[in-house]
């Protein structure tokens, strides 16, 4: 790329430079060039080992539960004698190996042992209540108790019997005086 100079005032001579084109658009493409360079690195970062079988076995066996009734993920169970575990795990590692997606082996389990297989309900249809749900609960008990205190703060006083005054000051020490007075044996 050819740049070229040119004096501020015109004339020959020494004086302050300024560089001719956009300072702003060479400025604005290393920083774009920056952004690109950060996103791939983290992508890359991220992907890393993403197509190793091990890897999505993991990622996978992790997303799922073992349908022996033990009510742990399917990878970490640790029931003694598991009639389901060792088949699934096999099932799982042979779909991986066949090269099938992770959502068609997620799909394919769920169709032969049901949507309890599934460690987390998925983000379609009424399953998102399951997303929902402790937020709304969350914010309507905030609200029950808010109501609750409010209706305690805005209660009002006692009412005395028969119109008699609360009794304060040197007039209730002197009750007292006289009490401890009257029950000491």
């Amino acid at each position: 790329m050819f740049f070229s100079f040119h004096r501020r005032d015109g004339a020959r001579g020494l004086g302050v430079w300024l560089l001719a084109g956009s300072a702003k658009n060479r400025i604005g493409r290393a920083r774009s060039k920056a952004a690109q360079a950060i996103v791939l690195a983290a992508a890359t970062i991220a992907l890393l080992g993403a197509g190793d079988p091990a890897t999505r076995f993991q990622q996978i066996g992790h997303q799922m539960m073992c349908i022996c009734g033990c009510n742990q993920i399917l990878l970490e169970c640790n029931h003694v004698g598991c009639p389901a575990s060792d088949g699934m795990r096999n099932e799982l590692m042979a779909a991986l190996n066949r090269g099938d997606s992770d959502s068609l082996v997620e799909q394919s389990f769920v169709q032969k042992y049901g949507p309890t297989v599934l460690a987390a309900p998925t983000t379609k249809g009424f399953d998102r209540a399951a997303y929902i749900i402790p937020f709304v609960v969350l914010v309507l008990g905030f609200g029950l108790i808010g109501m609750v205190v409010r209706a305690w703060r805005n209660r009002p006083a006692p009412a005395i019997a028969d119109g008699l005054a609360p009794v304060h000051g040197p007039e209730l020490e002197r009750f007292r005086d006289q009490a401890q007075k009257e029950t000491d044996l």
